[in-house]
Parts: C-alpha cells; structure tokens; sequence
C-alpha cells in the first residue's frame, strides 16, 4: 500500500493517453454527449499528471501557500493525497460515466461542473501566488471542455431541469468537501503543529 500511496499518480499521463484515443475511437462518433462526461476522466489525469509530475509540486505548493505550513510534505501528504483522489478522479467519475451510458447521461454531467470548479481554484490561486501546479491544464483543458460539455448539454437539452440541479449540486458538494477537508481538518492540523 505504501507504494501506491506515493506512485499512483506516476499512471495519470499513460491513462489520459490511453483512454483519450480509446473515446476518440469508439465513443466521439457513437454517442458525442456520452464522449463529453467520458472526457473529463482523461481531462482530470492530465490535471493531476501538471498537479503531481510535470512540473509537479502540488503538496508542497498547498502546504507552504495555502495551509501555511512551514513543511511543505505536511499536512498535505502521500496517504491524504492518495485518498482525496483516487476515490473521485479514479473511480467515481469514470463509474459515473458508466452509468451515463446505461441509465442516462444525467449520472455524469456532475464531472464536467466539478472539473470547471476544480479549475477555477487554481485560476484564483494564480492572482496571489502566479504559477501553481494544475494551472495551466485548468485554463486550457479542465475549463474549456467543462464548459463546452455543460454548453453543449443546455443547448441541446439532453437532460433536465431537475437533472440539472442534481448534477450541478452533486459536482459543487464534490468540491466542496474536497475544500472543506483542507480547511477544516487539514488546516487546524497545522495550527496545533505551530
């Protein structure tokens, strides 16, 4: 387990390539709407890939200039990254995809409202801080295909109102325990290390 805690995020380059030419192949052509909540898997890998490798730097930059820890490996570590993560970026939003695909495409659309939010973070962290890791993935991936996918979605009217609401709600109480986790729980950790 230790080993995956550090490295899971070494697989995020190969799984939006990968998966990326596997959509383009069998999903664009078949069912474009169904493409667009798929999208935002390999969109997100990418995120993580800047985040965590390329240039990387991700918990050292939330740690030190957002936590204001004076270690940049605490509170946000190897372990806590793991399972903010994996269990939304690996799983549920492809599970989400899948279940777009069988029950309809109102059990994915969350994806692409979390993705912009996500983004939009890093977006705001760029007028205190200037760089940080996952902006540029955020301004040229993350935002524009979120966006396109929740335009194309209202202008075509493939779901609801309700479905809508539901969707949009779930993707902002995604990121909003994400957040809500780094300072509520994470955040007073550093103050009582202080």
């Amino acid at each position: 387990m230790n080993w995956l805690l550090k490295h899971w995020y070494n697989a995020t380059i190969f799984l939006a390539i990968y998966t990326t030419i596997l959509l383009f192949m069998y999903v664009s052509k078949q069912n474009f709407a169904l493409f667009l909540i798929w999208l935002q898997t390999p969109v997100y890998f990418m995120h993580e890939f800047e985040e965590y490798i390329l240039p990387g730097g991700f918990k050292k930059f939330f740690n030190t200039k957002i936590m204001g820890s004076v270690d940049p490996s605490f509170p946000l570590d190897d372990k806590v990254s793991f399972w903010i993560n994996v269990p939304v970026i690996f799983i549920a939003m492809p599970l989400s995809a899948i279940l777009a695909n069988y029950y309809g495409l109102g059990w994915g659309i969350w994806t692409a409202a979390f993705s912009v939010l996500n983004a939009a973070a890093h977006v705001v962290w760029m007028f205190k801080f200037k760089y940080n890791p996952g902006l540029v993935v955020s301004i040229l991936l993350n935002i524009p295909v979120g966006c396109y996918a929740i335009w194309y979605f209202i202008q075509n009217q493939l779901v609801s109102t309700q479905t809508w609401v539901i969707s949009v709600i779930f993707g902002i109480l995604v990121q909003v325990v994400m957040t809500a986790y780094g300072f509520v729980i994470l955040k007073p950790k550093v103050s009582r290390r202080k």
